[in-house]
């Protein structure tokens, strides 16, 4: 039994994306989704650390992991079997939704309230399926 005492306490910091390109995989981020590029560090001629998140966000950020190898390549784009993957919550869903759609962001479905809020799916520039959110 650990004698520690201090309360515990975790959280998700980074999710690795898997892209095909770094600076593809920025731009869609950065301009069509409005996010935040956070920093872009060279590792070596053939890999950086890219990272980027949503503008005013506290927590979860994204590292955009350029695929190498069949294994990686094969994931680019379905890295969730097909499913959505990724929940960008808002705190104004029509902003968000009009912006990304007149940036080109392909939605899978129209807008549609629920119980819990408005929602649309839409896909990153690979395929990645998105629910764009806001919660009542």
């Amino acid at each position: 039994m650990s004698l520690n005492t201090k309360p515990i306490h975790q959280e998700i910091a980074t999710i690795a994306l898997v892209v095909n390109d770094y600076d593809e995989a920025i731009e869609f981020y950065t301009q069509k989704l409005n996010f935040t590029l956070v920093e872009d560090t060279h590792l070596s001629d053939s890999k950086r650390w890219v990272v980027v998140k949503p503008q005013n966000a506290q927590g979860t950020s994204l590292l955009l992991a350029k695929a190498t190898g069949d294994q990686q390549l094969s994931a680019v784009g379905n890295q969730a079997g097909g499913r959505v993957m990724l929940f960008l919550n808002t705190n104004d869903f029509w902003r968000d939704y009009d912006y990304m759609c007149a940036n080109g962001v392909k939605f899978l479905e129209q807008p549609r309230e629920e119980s819990y809020g408005n929602v649309a799916v839409f896909e990153d520039l690979y395929g990645n399926k998105w629910d764009l959110l806001e919660r009542f």
